[in-house]
């Protein structure tokens, strides 16, 4: 098969993706059902056309990144990281509103709607990395690594935290558990949360009194209260959540048969794993958690054998973000967590989520490739 030289990377990595996708192929043919019945006429097949270059889109994504040495994004995260920022600002200038969600979290580029705090996400581990190394040095002053090292993650949280909490919170988690790996001084890492509690205190205060800054404080009150209070009528999406799993039974009602993704308006992405387990039940969802255990495994090894500070970093950060990420869906799903609106990596239907999530992976096997392909890395220069 001559198309394999073709493939950089590592191989396990590349068919846990594929597996993934293929997955997620079925799955979103069978959950969009309802929205097929509501806006197409009950037209399934254009969900799936839809899914499939979105998922061609993100392949190719990955594909391409996985050629570059990873080298190259050591000073270009800086470009890329202030693309985002500047796609975060349009977004909350100007953003759209997308099936109900907040406007301030998207904008639309070539037909395509694109969600910028899942770029900036990607952008500000990356940069982190870097400057974790760039700036090793001064590391032990808090007034020296303010800047190149909390100023980026300060910032892209304070701008995402008014309209998406549960990214903001996920993006606050990987950075602090980047600058761990990276040696970063504990004090200035209590300091950090410190920060962040400060400023989420003082963002509610703020909302508290002046609601027209942002209107998800009452919804993230809501499925807080919906979460401790179980019979809450906020419950619907969990409570046929909860009745899908358990319909699953051992092996599930089989391909397409799910009954509750006609009630849940989010199976096709936040509630995906649910039909999941209704249609192939438990060991189908235990198939689809082994998949995601297997792949923090490969990164884990990834990280293992790179002797590369800014490979290792950004390898843990991409690679904690994806599966953290995918526990936090199907926690949901089990209603082990208060409802986020975080989508299951390469399963969940959409454009942003499946694109960076390719392109993390893409980053991960850039730097696999280098790993398997040489026993020695280089320096940078400033």
């Amino acid at each position: 098969m001559k198309w394999i030289r073709y493939i950089k990377g590592d191989k396990y990595i590349w068919a846990i993706a594929v597996l993934l996708s293929l997955v997620s192929i079925v799955l979103v043919y069978s959950s969009s059902s309802h929205l097929a019945f509501a806006f197409k006429q009950g037209n399934t097949f254009s969900f799936l056309v839809k899914h499939l270059i979105h998922l061609g889109i993100g392949f190719f994504i990955m594909w391409a990144l996985s050629r570059i040495p990873f080298k190259y994004f050591y000073n270009s995260s800086i470009l890329i990281y202030g693309l985002a920022l500047l796609l975060v600002f349009w977004a909350m200038s100007g953003g759209e509103t997308i099936s109900g969600a907040n406007a301030s979290r998207w904008i639309r580029i070539a037909g395509f709607t694109f969600q910028p705090s899942e770029l900036a996400k990607l952008a500000l581990f990356v940069l982190l990395a870097r400057n974790l190394v760039h700036y090793r040095d001064r590391l032990h002053s808090f007034k020296q690594s303010f800047l190149p090292v909390l100023g980026p993650v300060i910032l892209i949280c304070g701008l995402i935290l008014p309209s998406n909490f549960s990214t903001a919170a996920i993006i606050f988690m990987i950075s602090f558990l980047i600058m761990f790996v990276g040696r970063y001084s504990l004090k200035w890492l209590s300091a950090m949360i410190l920060i962040g509690l400060v400023s989420l205190g003082l963002f509610y205060t703020i909302v508290t009194k002046f609601p027209e800054v942002s209107n998800r404080v009452g919804t993230w009150k809501s499925r807080i209260e919906s979460f401790t209070d179980k019979s809450s009528d906020g419950n619907y999406q969990v409570n046929h959540a909860k009745t899908a799993i358990a319909r699953g039974g051992i092996w599930g009602k089989g391909p397409g048969k799910s009954v509750q993704k006609y009630f849940l308006p989010q199976s096709s992405s936040d509630f995906i794993f649910a039909v999941i387990v209704e249609e192939y039940g438990v060991m189908g969802g235990g198939f689809v958690i082994v998949l995601y255990l297997f792949l923090l495994f490969r990164i884990l090894r990834i990280a293992s054998k790179s002797d590369d500070d800014f490979a290792v970093l950004m390898t843990i950060g991409l690679g904690f973000s994806i599966i953290s990420q995918a526990f936090i869906n199907m926690s949901v799903a089990v209603n082990l967590l208060p409802v986020t609106g975080q989508t299951l990596p390469l399963i969940s239907a959409g454009g942003s989520s499946v694109w960076m999530t390719c392109a993390a992976i893409g980053l991960i096997l850039s730097i696999s490739n280098s790993v398997d392909s040489s026993t020695e890395m280089g320096t940078y220069e400033a």
